[in-house]
């Protein structure tokens, strides 16, 4: 899959650009601040309905616009795509494929396959496990788009058994009758994500093995993935066992249910569900200990690295041809590092790169060339305006 034409309209800096594109390298080099990672955003955008860079979608249309609009036209292999979503700070957003309306926007998940890195994603070694859990919940929605559906009831689903939780602690009584009613919609829909969680580590956790041997070298420890749950049976955190069998949804709801029981008082008096997918964490190890508080500045940026290459050869082996965007990474990494990235980029269909000075880019990658400046974007020779840029 590659985009062959992206125009965006009153989207971060931009008032409107027109770009057509091409397979293969493409490095969009400017001065920071001019706009060039707003226009890759917006391709990262299409793919997982939400910013790398932001929490909310009201950033993303620019000062003084009531609304943002981003339209792709996409091809894959013989057939093409239009795709087009209206960023609606406060409302719905709208998304339309060859001109016909979604009824959902979620539908559009998993339509446009993408990998982004970028210097943020080196939070998901340092970070909390927020940023690990959004991380494996965007690639689960990548690879079986349904479970966008799951993962969106399980969020309506917990936000309404706290709020309950809440005024249990001051009311008691009748509240908690109607919790248990919340707790079974609970366990089903947080067996159903846990289930998809591992299967998805297991999937994983070769791939990142292997890119993070190529891209930190010889002689390093091993880079290993775990899953550290509230729910023992969904694991303690440890390295996972290549080929051990995970526990299917309908295990996992029971555990659940049966935690969920235990923990009721200490629910109840903090006001806030203690049980569940989402106080979990994705665990990166690197030989037989945890890298966040382990790892050194370089071996983060491996692992991070290594993570996100890991998601481009794990949609690959699902079949999927994603689009690469390396957004302003060349000047943080060593050479070693570099050429790693430089060898993947190199094989991808499309690969998208945002650089401050051409320099920094590997010379391999340096194929169509877009520059970004004073709220134009220049490719080969033609103007691609963009007054607000």
């Amino acid at each position: 899959m590659y985009v062959r034409h992206l125009q965006l309209v009153d989207f971060r800096s931009w008032e409107k650009v027109d770009l057509a594109l091409q397979p293969g390298p493409t490095v969009f080099v400017g001065r920071n601040g001019e706009g060039k990672t707003n226009l890759v955003e917006a391709v990262g955008y299409l793919a997982t309905m939400s910013s790398h860079r932001v929490s909310a979608d009201a950033p993303l249309v620019r000062h003084g616009a009531g609304q943002a609009v981003v339209r792709a036209a996409l091809r894959r292999e013989d057939r093409e795509l239009l795709v087009e979503v209206e960023v609606n700070p406060g409302r719905a957003n709208r998304v339309r494929v060859n001109r016909a309306a979604l009824p959902r926007p979620r539908e559009l998940l998993g339509l446009v396959k993408s990998v982004l890195f970028a210097p943020e994603d080196l939070a998901l070694v340092r970070g909390d496990p927020a940023e690990r859990r959004r991380f494996l919940d965007d690639l689960l929605v990548s690879r079986t788009p349904r479970l966008a559906g799951v993962r969106s009831d399980y969020e309506r689903v917990l936000k309404q058994r706290n709020a309950l939780l809440k005024t249990a602690r001051m009311a008691r009584g009748d509240a908690l009758a109607t919790l248990d009613v919340w707790d079974a919609h609970l366990v089903e829909l947080g067996g159903q994500l846990l289930a998809a969680r591992l299967a998805l580590v297991a999937d994983l956790a070769p791939h990142v093995a292997r890119a993070y041997a190529t891209v930190a070298g010889a002689g390093g420890a091993a880079a290993g993935l775990g899953y550290s749950s509230t729910v023992p049976l969904a694991g303690d955190g440890a390295p996972l066992v290549p080929d051990a069998p995970t526990p299917r949804a309908a295990e996992l709801s029971a555990a659940l249910r049966e935690r969920i029981a235990e923990r009721r008082r200490d629910e109840v008096d903090r006001g806030m569900t203690l049980v569940g997918p989402h106080r979990d964490d994705l665990v990166l190890h690197l030989g037989a200990v945890p890298a966040k508080g382990f790892a050194s500045h370089g071996e983060s940026w491996s692992l991070a690295l290594a993570l996100k290459l890991g998601c481009f050869g794990l949609l690959r082996a699902d079949g999927e041809e994603p689009i690469l965007v390396l957004d302003d990474v060349f000047a943080t990494l060593d050479a070693g590092r570099r050429a790693a990235l430089a060898g993947v980029a190199r094989s991808a269909e499309q690969t998208l790169i945002t650089a401050a000075v051409l320099d920094d880019v590997p010379d391999e990658l340096r194929g169509a060339r877009v520059e970004v400046g004073e709220g134009t974007a220049t490719l080969a020779g033609t103007v691609e305006e963009g007054p607000g840029a």
